[in-house]
């Protein structure tokens, strides 16, 4: 792997239109496996961060994008580790029911992009890459599974992605990770 590699991780949002209000009875399939999924990414290995409402277990009350839209942020070490999780565990079992709870979609909806490592991102910027993705097509800056591109790339054509692990920046408001930092990561916990 490259220095460059080495000193970013990958950012993921997706944002997802409800059918239903939360406590509507024919969202609780998906209510019911929040805390069982999120388990899950938190001890998926290359899991670094993901966002949730403060005094919440997740996210799903923040409404950023909109009243019935929900968002799901998240940090990942490699994009391999994300895709491992998003189609090789119990996630998958969600995605396969996704059209029972959220609205199709018809413009992009998930976006990736490469952060210094120790950066997490603000839901803001999360949008903004998005928008960016939306509006643009994939690119270094944004992209997705399917048109991706390695953080080398991202350093080469937007020198954005620092080549050695810079300070840590913390998203607006500060929301703690929903998973303890190890205690040999002494960069992750400052």
């Amino acid at each position: 792997m490259t220095d460059a590699a080495h000193a970013t991780h990958l950012a993921q949002l997706n944002v997802a239109t409800l059918l239903h209000p939360f406590d509507d009875p024919r969202m609780a399939p998906f209510v019911e496996m929040l805390d069982p999924v999120n388990a899950a990414a938190d001890a998926t290995p290359g899991f670094v961060w993901r966002l949730v409402e403060e005094g919440a277990a997740d996210a799903t009350g923040l409404r950023p994008a909109g009243e019935d839209v929900v968002v799901n942020l998240s940090v990942w070490e490699t994009q391999e580790a994300l895709w491992d999780f998003a189609y090789r565990s119990g996630h998958l079992e969600v995605m396969r029911r996704r059209r029972e709870w959220f609205a199709r979609h018809v413009e992009a909806h998930m976006v990736l992009w490469w952060v210094p490592a120790g950066h997490l991102p603000t839901v803001g910027e999360a949008l903004e890459r998005l928008a960016d993705l939306r509006a643009h097509g994939p690119s270094p800056r944004a992209f997705t599974f399917a048109c991706a591109y390695t953080a080398g790339e991202a350093a080469q054509h937007l020198g954005t992605v620092a080549p050695t692990r810079p300070e840590p920046t913390w998203p607006e408001p500060a929301v703690p990770s929903a998973r303890p930092v190890p205690a040999g990561d002494a960069a992750a916990a400052r």
